[in-house]
């Protein structure tokens, strides 16, 4: 089997990279992770990708006349490692349309509410503050529109009635860690695309 080529971008602690890696790491999973990138040299994920034997880069907006510019450096890193499928794993920047277009149908996003619901940021309070009774997230298509492309899948959990923020995002991230895997796979097996 012919495994495709995965680029992750990250901007802090990669959790969910991690658990792609360790998806990728068995010997039947139709996916390797060739590459990570992340816009912060202070990235958590960096170490953890370097530890296991990844190619990283460092490509900070600021170095760069524009975010253009930017996200031309980063497709041509992912150009450079050959790169089938991105993955944004905790990637805190929002993506150029060029970038997106050109990577249109390649590139995934997690997203830490059950989309159309709470896109953008603090997911976990605005859910709380909805008056919720369940929760969860999303993998989806990225597309120039922010938090909008196509649904690959979905995970839900229940809001408790004690719950904060706090304690919300970490019964969902367990369920990130499952998710996105199981996304990557059928992308990479073509069971799901960007029709």
């Amino acid at each position: 089997m012919e495994k495709k080529r995965v680029g992750i971008l990250i901007s802090g602690r990669g959790s969910n990279m991690q658990a792609l890696i360790r998806a990728a790491e068995k010997p039947e999973y139709p996916a390797q992770i060739v590459g990570v990138i992340s816009n912060r040299a202070d990235a958590e994920g960096l170490v953890f990708a370097e530890r296991a034997g990844i190619p990283t880069s460092v490509i900070p907006v600021k170095q760069f006349a524009d975010r253009i510019a930017a996200d031309r450096a980063m497709t041509s890193q992912f150009e450079a490692w050959e790169v089938d499928i991105i993955c944004l794993a905790g990637f805190m920047r929002v993506l150029t349309p060029e970038f997106t277009t050109h990577w249109l149908g390649r590139s995934i996003n997690i997203h830490p509410s059950l989309l159309p619901k709470f896109k953008g940021l603090d997911t976990h309070q605005r859910a709380l503050e909805a008056g919720e009774n369940k929760h969860g997230c999303t993998v989806h298509f990225v597309v120039p529109e922010l938090d909008a492309g196509p649904i690959i899948g979905q995970a839900e959990v229940p809001v408790l009635d004690d719950d904060d923020a706090p304690t919300l995002a970490a019964r969902v991230l367990v369920e990130e860690h499952k998710l996105y895997p199981e996304a990557l796979r059928k992308l990479a097996l073509g069971q799901v695309s960007l029709a």
